[in-house]
């Protein structure tokens, strides 16, 4: 029998860490797998202290058993005792291991050593994904701590930044809207061969959104850049956090904070996405009524799916008459994360 996902279940499955407030048994038990990872501006003084992200238990072990010659090696501090910091405090103390690194440069690169080291040991799955490709991660005052290598940033839980866009089409007579829906390829490291929003993309350090979103546009659609920028919409941010799964390429259970800057682009019937760069398999020019049976059931890549919710909501295409946990979705879909970065600002 066909699954059938409620709008509901799918922005809970995208918005799956539980909430400490309204889910307090479940929280409790989902941190015990997980160590916050602490920053402050002051290697020594930890007492104004921050939180940056939730760092699986797991990772953190791994760092216990870095030889201290290896340490050294990175860049990281080799006289901190991190068991014994970690059980005391129930932390993680990136902040001391990195002191030697005054710089953001300096960090990053630590960094890339870092996970260049597990990535030769094959001791994360999810390594075996590297992109090459570096992304944020900010401190409380909207400054660039450092960058990390896309692929590893579910080793640290900290928030990934990205951008979505619908590309529709609404006939000029009966206000009806088509919705254009690619499928991912088939040998896609992550969610290969799920359906997905028109366009989407990674946010990488330094890249503004905007510009991110007309890259994408020409690299994964072939839409023209000159359609994409006269045409677009800025409709505001998504926030949730999401537990991975196999799907996402790597182990299961990496919490992924995560920020969607998100587009609306209405286009001519003559204008017609393609694939280009081999991350796309196929366009479809789906009616509204299409996209609702996909994602009912549970065909689109669960954060596309909740950006495509979030759309037909403001649309007037999902409304409260038809769905009684409207506003139970629409909080979900702008959750408030515990982080500091550019969300706090959108």
């Amino acid at each position: 029998m066909a699954r059938n996902y409620s709008s509901l279940d799918l922005v809970r499955h995208c918005d799956a860490f539980p909430y400490e407030k309204t889910q307090p048994a479940e929280f409790t038990a989902r941190m015990k797998g997980l160590v916050p990872v602490e920053w402050s501006d002051s290697s020594t003084n930890t007492a104004a202290a921050y939180l940056i992200a939730y760092m699986p238990r797991t990772v953190a072990d791994a760092f216990v058993t870095i030889p201290k010659p290896e340490l050294e090696a990175m860049g990281l501090a080799s006289d901190l005792d991190l068991q014994t910091a970690i059980e005391s405090s129930n932390k993680f103390p990136l902040r001391q291991l990195l002191h030697l690194q005054t710089t953001e440069p300096a960090r990053t690169a630590t960094l890339a050593r870092l996970f260049q080291y597990w990535r030769e040991a094959n001791t994360f799955k999810v390594l075996r994904g590297w992109r090459s490709e570096l992304w944020p991660v900010y401190g409380q005052n909207g400054e660039l701590l450092f960058s990390v290598e896309r692929a590893a940033i579910g080793l640290l839980g900290a928030v990934r930044y990205g951008v979505h866009m619908t590309a529709y089409v609404q006939d000029a007579g009966t206000g009806d809207v088509k919705i254009w829906v690619p499928r991912r390829a088939a040998d896609k490291s992550t969610y290969p061969s799920m359906l997905d929003n028109t366009v989407a993309g990674g946010l990488m350090t330094g890249e503004d959104p905007f510009e991110c979103l007309v890259r994408e546009a020409d690299e994964e659609a072939a839409l023209p850049e000159a359609v994409v920028r006269a045409n677009t919409q800025s409709v505001g941010t998504l926030t949730y956090i999401y537990i991975t799964d196999e799907r996402a390429g790597g182990e299961s259970g990496y919490i992924s904070p995560e920020c969607q800057w998100v587009y609306d682009l209405p286009l001519p019937a003559a204008v017609v996405p393609r694939p280009k760069d081999g991350e796309v398999e196929s366009f479809m020019l789906c009616s509204v009524a299409e996209v609702r049976e996909q994602l009912a059931q549970g065909l689109f890549k669960p954060n596309c799916a909740a950006v495509l919710i979030d759309f037909l909501m403001r649309h007037g295409l999902l409304s409260g008459d038809d769905e009684s946990a409207f506003e139970t979705i629409a909080s979900r879909l702008h959750r408030v994360l515990p982080f500091p970065g550019p969300h706090n600002n959108s």
